[in-house]
């Protein structure tokens, strides 16, 4: 298909889906509900399919991944939202104040729209889920851009969309970055994009002349922290859990570890011995991912060559080969103590090299992290709850994990969003139906009611009234 050819499809897409919403903007609990069901078939149906098409766009993608990471949360999601969407969707009353009485108010929920979301390639069917359910549930209609960069589920997820939903309901589209720039145009209700901060700056800048409300869900180097006393073995392996996910390809991934000087040997010790039992084939274990193409693994074997021409010891976490360029396997590498300037410690690694940057004292840890932009994720480790309460109060992220890595994102009771420049606007669950709704306050009057006493001619009985209303 020509690129004008998609151009068309998307706005054909848009406009339809447009006008179904205009034909009925208050969807019921029942249609609703409906969508979601078929939505889980969608997945429960084709868990097989979709673990193929992944891992073709990856070149080796482990099944057992995409089941923990993509289709467990999505299913997880899906559920969440049938439980609980017909709540989210009653109007929630809310108490007037005492001078206006016996009027009341309430907080009516209702559909936005129409609902963009673009979908980045490290976790496409999960990213497509997420966002759709928030908005289906919320009673949008939903229009999905699909990453070119995992073009065979894109397509397979297109046809998926067209066999469980009626084109006035959602709709998928698929092509290049330029069709993304397009997509990001269009005068969307509401607008989601997960990706990178510099494709986040310009999605903003493009809804901005629509004023399109934004989600951003982006990157950024997220830090870890391992306080002083805490068990090197222990924080190895989740750490580590976190770090070889998909190898290191989550934008939640824990980026770079602090940690007291002393722990860097102990550390990399049972950094090692971890990896080596979670992938006791190292390269050539089927459970570890790899990169998702060229461009990405030229990337990465670029900051470990930068690393090591700048003197930073390397230590390569499995036995054998470290690299093999041609099925672009990456094995996970510690980079120790490496100096500020390298591509790796300003840019989000995205990959399953971890650097390790020694502190004297906690507090030049936390300091360490302030003076850098605000992270997606921040993970803690620490036995001392006072000090990790501490670190808490003084640090800022959009999510956090205490012992622990990724778990938050896990949870739909918990809201996920960046902060600064790891992003704006959070979803999941309630939080998820309430950013993909307008929460209309409505407030209605008594028949009796003391509004008289404030139009002109304005008396003296109403100056005293209103200097009593202003002391309570």
């Amino acid at each position: 298909m020509k690129a004008n050819e998609f151009q068309a499809e998307m706005q054909s897409a848009f406009e339809r889906l447009r006008a179904a919403f205009a034909r009925q903007p208050h969807s019921q609990w029942p249609e609703r509900r409906d969508r979601l069901q078929r939505l889980r078939r969608l997945v429960t149906d084709n868990e097989e399919e979709i673990e193929r098409t992944i891992d073709a766009d990856f070149g080796g993608r482990p099944a057992i991944e995409t089941q923990i990471a993509e289709v467990y949360p999505s299913l997880a999601e899906i559920n969440c939202a049938l439980r609980s969407g017909k709540e989210w969707m009653t109007p929630q009353r809310v108490w007037v104040a005492k001078w206006f009485l016996p009027a009341r108010a309430e907080i009516q929920p209702r559909p936005l729209g129409v609902v963009g979301i673009i979908v980045p390639w490290n976790y496409p069917l999960y990213m497509a889920i997420g966002p759709m359910v928030g908005a289906l549930a919320a009673g949008n209609r939903v229009l999905v851009k699909m990453s070119e960069f995992t073009p065979s589920f894109a397509a397979y997820f297109k046809r998926l969309v067209e066999k469980y939903f009626a084109p006035e309901e959602a709709a998928v589209i698929t092509g290049d970055a330029k069709l993304a720039q397009a997509f990001s145009e269009l005068p969307f209700d509401h607008l989601l994009f997960t990706g990178s901060t510099v494709v986040g700056k310009r999605v903003m800048a493009a809804a901005a002349a629509n004023l399109t409300p934004v989600t951003l869900e982006l990157g950024g180097k997220s830090p870890t922290v391992i306080a002083p006393g805490y068990p090197a073995q222990r924080a190895a392996t989740r750490i580590l859990a976190g770090k070889l996910l998909n190898a290191g390809q989550t934008c939640v991934a824990p980026d770079y570890v602090l940690l007291p000087k002393e722990m860097m040997k102990p550390f990399v010790r049972e950094a090692r011995a971890q990896a080596r039992r979670m992938y006791p084939g190292g390269l050539g274990n089927r459970d570890f991912c790899t990169i998702i193409n060229e461009r990405h693994y030229r990337r990465l074997t670029g900051y470990l060559d930068q690393a090591r021409q700048a003197g930073v010891r390397i230590e390569t976490l499995f036995e054998g080969r470290a690299r093999d360029n041609a099925a672009r396997r990456l094995a996970p590498a510690l980079l120790l103590d490496p100096p500020a300037a390298l591509d790796a410690m300003r840019e989000e690694i995205f990959g399953p090299l971890l650097p390790l940057v020694p502190y004297e004292d906690v507090e030049d840890a936390v300091a360490y992290i302030n003076a850098r932009p605000k992270p997606l994720a921040l993970y803690w480790f620490d036995e001392d709850e006072q000090r990790t309460q501490w670190a808490l109060h003084h640090l800022q992220a959009g999510g956090v994990c205490v012992n622990e890595t990724l778990m938050h994102v896990a949870q739909e009771e918990l809201p996920f969003g960046g902060i600064g420049p790891s992003g704006m606007g959070h979803y999941h669950g309630r939080h998820g139906f309430e950013t993909f709704s307008k929460m209309t306050p409505v407030f209605v009057q008594s028949r009796l009611n003391g509004m008289g006493l404030f139009m002109p001619p304005y008396s003296p009985m109403m100056r005293r009234v209103l200097e009593l209303m202003k002391r309570f």
